[in-house]
């Protein structure tokens, strides 16, 4: 009797860590966090540089503007829709706005929340083509992106807008100030130099995370992706979620767009070409179902570190920058594959 109560329990440790396994298998960012600590490793043990704290500040300027495009993408891509016309909104937006606080008297503050009205018209118009006429989002937010980028161009007739009056506005403070921590100087020596758009980033990267895990939003988002005949018997008022969803992207995109032109002094009209592709990259390998029903933003944010911190290594290690799409084909290629291995082992229990 006691060696077969014993034995009992001996035997259940094996099967809870094989059951665990299989969970953390099938978990979308397992892929993606191993990538990443192998791309740091390799890159620190190639150019030590790599991880420095000039460096790391550096890389994480640049990766959170196109990762607020990743945020929004990620609901969408989720809802089982695509919108390829946000690079042109990302350079568009900023453009407004500066066209505005330059010809008129508006202000940034006024100019600011008008270029973010355009933004989020857009992304209802993309939202309207989609679920009312029926038109598939692909086609649709193509030829938004010709429109918006002709736009950008005309308004300005192909030159950037001036923007050199950016550090005497409180706003540009809230959107792209920075600060020291453990440096000293203007430069920041010795120490981490944190913009604001990163602090950004993680309140709505959080924020986005709980709404599509812990509320009954994000479980309409799945199950419009996941089996949309299914949502609507089930009273999932897809149309609206769609479009919400169409708005929020285009609005981020407008955000990043405005954070960037501060940064740089600059509204260029052709900014933000070939964006749409390299956010959808960094969506899918992430973890984010390609045709729908699966999203995870804790993906999207290691994807958005993958990709951004990989353009950032192959320079320091010497790799010439051409070779960055070959880099992000072969990771696409890779990742497309083991997300597609580990769920198909999931499914069949092994």
């Amino acid at each position: 009797m006691t060696d077969e109560k014993t034995a009992a329990p001996a035997g259940a440790a094996p099967s809870r860590d094989f059951d665990l396994l299989r969970r953390l298998s099938a978990t979308p960012e397992l892929g993606p966090l191993i990538l990443l600590i192998v791309m740091l490793i390799v890159f620190t043990s190639i150019n030590p540089a790599f991880l420095s704290l000039n460096n790391i500040s550096n890389a994480l300027t640049f990766t959170v503007e196109l990762g607020l495009i990743a945020l929004g993408m990620t609901l969408l891509m989720t809802s089982g829709e695509f919108d390829l016309s946000v690079g042109s909104v990302f350079g568009f937006t900023a453009v407004v706005m500066w066209t505005l606080i330059n010809s008129t008297e508006l202000g940034m503050p006024l100019s600011f929340a008008i270029a973010m009205g355009v933004a989020i018209l857009i992304g209802a118009v993309n939202g309207f083509f989609v679920t009312r006429l029926k038109i598939p989002s692909f086609l649709v937010t193509l030829g938004m992106l010709l429109v918006v980028r002709g736009s950008a161009l005309w308004l300005t007739s192909g030159f950037p807008q001036r923007t050199w009056e950016t550090g005497q506005q409180w706003l540009a403070e809230v959107l792209v100030g920075d600060f020291c921590i453990g440096g000293t100087g203007d430069f920041c020596s010795g120490g981490l130099r944190v913009y604001m758009s990163l602090i950004w980033f993680i309140v709505i990267a959080a924020m986005l995370h709980y709404v599509l895990t812990r509320t009954r939003f994000g479980n309409w988002i799945q199950a419009t992706g996941g089996n949309p005949a299914a949502a609507r018997n089930r009273g999932v008022p897809i149309r609206r979620v769609k479009m919400l969803l169409f708005m929020l992207t285009s609005a981020l995109a407008g955000l990043a767009g405005i954070i960037s032109s501060i940064r740089v002094s600059a509204a260029n009209p052709n900014s933000g070409t070939t964006y749409e592709l390299e956010v959808i990259a960094m969506v899918v390998i992430g973890g984010t179902a390609l045709m729908g029903g699966r999203g995870t933003i804790l993906g999207t944010v290691l994807g958005v570190l993958i990709l951004r911190l990989m353009r950032n290594g192959i320079v320091l290690i010497g790799v010439p920058g051409l070779a960055y799409n070959i880099f992000i084909g072969a990771i696409i290629l890779g990742m497309m594959a083991l997300h597609s291995a580990l769920e198909r082992r999931h499914n069949e229990g092994t």
